[in-house]
């Protein structure tokens, strides 16, 4: 080989080198910021004042059980062949002029996959927990990935005038999402501490609200309240519950929506069905459950309890049917929360991605259009017997159902 040759291919495999060191570079950068920012000045100082903080982060009122490292091994062993649909799942496509007129009822919901959630409520547009990107990470190659398109486009949403964000894991809180919205003029309802990654994002600090549990923000006709949950919070390994995690409850004149947020089993659903309820609907946390992390969220029995708790009139299930975070199958919370609402007498709605509620508008028996396929139950590693029996009733639609 020449020399003039061999000159070549050490310029060639230079060039890809430079490329290559480039493209990782971006990459890590991007990466980097998706972890987010940390509260200092007077964001921190607030944060240290409220009674949810001490020793140097948030706490619950109750202790977590949570990060079983052999249960999370064993699990992995037994978890569901099922855990991600094998067929597309059924989704209604949305477009802007679906939401031009305003609801007749005052109250229309469309669940849009995950716990990402349009409410329109006393003539305002909310949006809870957006995740447009296709993976719940903070890198764009790895991470888990969603099973179909969001239904509605980010561009085709009605005007928005309040983005609600429960607590900062990366399947509630999205930077590519919040990034795109900076040109927006919504305002951002979050709890203590989230608005630090808002903010390094760009979004501008007038537009951030943070609230403490029971504070609450207002818009005209409408009030917003930030509600307990049992939950944990962190985007990286050294800054777990750094910022606070919430529920909310959406307060008009005549109707009023819970949200859970993410939240394991806890007396505080009673404290807010008290306070704040009756609710005509719960937007009602029911999947990515595990027994290996307990508290973390509700198994979808203890979603139907908590429904009875907050006073819900009809529920809605979110946190399910868009993204593999447990070792259930994808369909087990739908059975599971169907077979204990009919068992307990709870109303309840299951939509499928994209499909719009007026709660108004619906039966006043327990009800859900039985959209997902019927797989077979799989009791969990303890030996959940019971829920894989009522699985097991329900996961049969009826012919009504079926046709």
């Amino acid at each position: 080989m020449t020399a003039r040759k061999r000159f070549g291919i050490g310029k060639m495999l230079a060039a890809l080198f430079v490329l290559l060191f480039a493209g990782v570079s971006v990459a890590l950068a991007q990466a980097w910021d998706a972890l987010g920012h940390s509260a200092e000045g007077a964001r921190l100082v607030r944060m240290q004042a409220s009674p949810q903080w001490h020793d140097g982060r948030f706490h619950n009122p109750q202790p977590l059980a949570n990060d079983d490292l052999w249960k999370i091994l064993v699990g992995a062993f037994h978890k569901s062949d099922d855990a991600t649909p094998k067929q597309p799942v059924p989704v209604v496509l949305d477009k802007r002029s679906d939401f031009a007129v305003p609801p007749a009822s005052g109250l229309r919901v469309t669940w849009l996959g995950h716990a990402t959630t349009l409410v329109e409520i006393g003539g305002h547009a909310l949006l809870i927990d957006p995740i447009w990107s296709d993976r719940a990470s903070p890198v764009t190659w790895a991470g888990p990935k969603r099973w179909y398109a969001p239904p509605l486009a980010l561009a085709d949403l009605p005007p928005i005038d309040a983005v609600l964000i429960s607590h900062d894991h990366y399947d509630h809180l999205d930077r590519a999402t919040i990034v795109a919205m900076k040109g927006w003029t919504n305002k951002f309802i979050v709890p203590l501490g989230v608005g630090a990654h808002l903010a390094g994002w760009g979004i501008p600090e007038e537009r951030i609200i943070e609230l403490d549990w029971w504070e609450s923000s207002k818009l005209p006709g409408l009030e917003i309240v930030a509600v307990p949950a049992r939950h944990t919070s962190g985007r990286y390994l050294f800054d777990r519950d750094k910022t606070l995690w919430a529920g909310f409850a959406m307060i008009a004149a005549n109707q009023r929506v819970y949200y859970s947020g993410d939240t394991g089993m806890t007396p505080q659903f009673a404290d807010i069905g008290n306070r704040l309820g009756p609710f005509d609907l719960s937007l009602m946390q029911i999947g990515e459950y595990d027994e290996a992390w307990p508290d973390w969220h509700l198994n979808p029995e203890q979603a139907i309890q908590a429904q009875q708790m907050v006073k819900g009139k009809l529920m809605l299930p979110v946190h399910h049917g868009l993204l593999d975070l447990a070792y259930h199958s994808w369909t087990e919370p739908m059975d599971r929360a169907l077979a204990a609402a009919e068992k307990a007498g709870v109303r309840m709605v299951i939509p499928r991605p994209g499909e719009s509620i007026e709660p108004a508008n619906a039966p006043d028996a327990a009800i859900a259009a039985h959209w997902w396929p019927s797989l077979p139950a799989r009791a969990s590693a303890s030996g959940d017997k019971m829920a894989a029996q009522a699985m097991d009733e329900s996961v049969k639609p009826s012919a009504k159902e079926t046709q």
